[in-house]
């Protein structure tokens, strides 16, 4: 059984993102490869698009128990865009089954034009991160973006730099979500502190530490810090420890 959904109309979009047939039969430029799947990059009409292709869930019983990793991923990009927090637009989605077991299932986003992701801009020790009111503005979106997650009691579990564009205006976007759930009571306080542990493992090597307790202070919609908040940052600052 495949289950399959777009939003083109064009036909040359139609002819690449109609049908998840025509999805795996697509060449392009590979950018990662795993077992279970890979990224490639093509362009249509001067714009371009990223195809993620899964032809495994795991073995044996993972192929039939839980969400598919490609589900996860478009259920939570549909979420960000439910709640407001800017993400990559969802062209086209969906799985095949067999038996009920997970066979190949693939998720096609229009690119962020002129996007870079924060990591990028960190190892290239982009000016744009030594302009006070750039950072000031990209945190308030970040701050806001990672609260209403945490509002909603969901966590986005890889919560990193990479996964986070910012184009030209210094607009952000929150993307590559596939591991993203909902928690409740200490798990899910534990996976907020584990995605601000994330945030911060770049950002303590080139932001200062004002910049990165005012982006909490933004996050909390604080102007200073409470006693519970001074030991989730200390929380924080010790979740990576021994681990790198």
């Amino acid at each position: 059984m495949s289950a399959w959904k777009h939003h083109v109309n064009e036909p040359i979009l139609l002819a690449a993102f109609g049908s998840l047939e025509a999805v795996f039969a697509l060449q392009g430029e590979r950018l990662t490869k795993d077992p279970l799947s890979e990224v490639i990059r093509i362009e249509r009409e001067g714009v371009r698009y990223y195809v993620k292709r899964y032809w495994g869930a795991g073995k044996g019983l993972r192929r039939y128990l839980g969400r598919p990793r490609v589900k996860a991923e478009w259920q939570n990009l549909k979420l960000f865009a439910k709640w407001g927090i800017p993400t990559a637009p969802i062209v086209a989605y969906g799985l095949e089954r067999n038996a009920g077991a997970f066979v190949r299932g693939a998720l096609v986003t229009r690119e962020l034009e002129g996007t870079l992701d924060l990591a990028e801009l960190a190892n290239r020790e982009d000016e744009r991160l030594a302009d006070p009111d750039w950072v000031m503005r990209v945190s308030r979106q970040l701050a806001k973006g990672t609260r209403t997650l945490h509002d909603h009691h969901f966590t986005h579990n890889d919560l990193k730099w990479r996964n986070l564009l910012v184009n030209e205006k210094a607009e952000l976007f929150f993307i590559d979500c596939p591991t993203g759930s909902f928690w409740w009571g200490p798990l899910l306080r534990y996976r907020i502190v584990k995605d601000l542990a994330c945030l911060d493992k770049v950002a303590k090597r080139v932001l200062s530490r004002t910049q990165r307790l005012r982006f909490y202070l933004q996050y909390r919609g604080r102007d200073r810090l409470g006693a519970r908040d001074k030991r989730r940052l200390r929380q924080v600052l010790k979740f990576f420890e021994g681990r790198e």
